[in-house]
């Protein structure tokens, strides 16, 4: 077993704070990395503060995971000791389902299990990035191809970037596509900068005036105030697809009335309470869908992560020391961060040396 340093939270209350774990010593097919920046994803406060009514304690958050290959195992062939290597939203999962045998781990039926908390329908906890290392089966490690230099801003890709281009990708969104998307925060930026790469007219959907430079900055063609009746009138009818990232409860109607006929509404936010129910008659008199979409298989991590290498894209970050991490929660319950926080792990483990 490998002593291991972290911040965790013992109970839904408690601030993240300093916390050793042991890790499993690398096996045959294990690849062991030492965690160079960890990104801080809204799913790491939902789980650190049981907000699914599901956490296992201590909590160890973290999937957002971008390191240096430091052992792997006999089996291991595709990584090698000094690789740059990712880990995102899952560390196994059954490999034998329909799903697991299309690539599509995210939807295993006997539940993948988690970077951090377990197995989806119960199992043994596992701690995640907020840590200096990690010890994962390499058929859920990645390859990271960007310039080193870049890595930090690389790691909010392994969930908020795969949690946008795998819808992306499956509504073939590209070229001779109207798409829109809901929201500016770290899954929403990522949405447009991929969207925008994809060759699609983006449309993006904000209910801050203040938003609206940054939303061109960052690739969409045009934006819209949410808000303001006269600009959502406008694009009525007109949209081949509509990626929504907001994860607060919210009225889905003025969207779905942006679909074509045949058009999908797809929502990647987790709200903590429901939305409230769509009007029946916005989805039947134009065959509208609405959707939902779950980061990606390990395949399409892989293949969004190349992707993003060729065109140049990656987060857009704060980077942070790991003893801010509550002043982080706080500032990101309030959408203070454009757009995600960025651990350096430098700093944990220069806590761990000191301690």
């Amino acid at each position: 077993m490998v002593k291991t340093y972290t911040y965790a939270a013992q109970d839904p209350k408690a601030k993240l704070a300093p916390f050793v774990i042991e890790r499993r010593d690398p096996g045959a097919d294990d690849v062991q990395i030492d965690i160079l920046y960890c990104g801080v994803c809204h799913s790491d406060l939902h789980t650190a503060r049981n907000e699914w009514a599901n956490t296992l304690y201590p909590s160890v958050p973290g999937h957002e995971i971008v390191g240096r290959v430091t052992a792997v195992g006999a089996n291991v062939k595709n990584f090698k000791v000094g690789d740059l290597a990712g880990v995102g939203c899952m560390v196994d999962s059954c490999q034998q389902c329909a799903s697991c045998n299309e690539g599509e781990e995210q939807y295993c039926e006997n539940g993948f299990t988690g970077t951090y908390n377990g197995p989806v329908f119960g199992g043994e906890n596992t701690y995640g990035g907020y840590s200096t290392q990690i010890v994962v089966k390499q058929q859920f490690v990645l390859h990271i191809g960007h310039p080193e230099k870049h890595l930090a801003a690389v790691a909010p890709l392994l969930c908020a970037g795969i949690t946008t281009y795998s819808p992306l990708a499956h509504w073939k969104t590209g070229p001779g596509k109207k798409v829109g998307i809901v929201g500016l925060g770290g899954l929403g930026h990522m949405g447009v900068k991929i969207a925008a790469a994809m060759g699609a007219h983006v449309v993006l959907f904000t209910t801050s005036e203040s938003k609206r430079a940054d939303g061109l900055r960052l690739g969409a063609k045009e934006v819209v105030v949410s808000k303001n009746p006269e600009e959502m009138a406008q694009h009525a009818s007109s949209f081949d697809f509509i990626l929504n990232t907001v994860a607060a409860p919210h009225n889905l109607d003025p969207f779905l009335n942006l679909l074509k006929r045949d058009g999908t509404m797809t929502l990647v936010g987790a709200p903590e309470h429901p939305h409230p129910s769509p009007t029946v008659f916005n989805l039947i008199f134009k065959r509208r869908s609405i959707a939902g979409s779950l980061i990606g298989g390990i395949r399409e991590t892989q293949e969004m992560l190349d992707f993003c290498a060729k065109h140049n894209i990656v987060s857009d970050i704060e980077q942070i020391d790991i003893n801010y991490i509550n002043d982080a929660y706080e500032r990101m319950l309030k959408s203070d961060v454009k757009y995600r926080f960025v651990i350096d792990i430098a700093s944990l483990k220069k806590e761990a040396e000191a301690a």
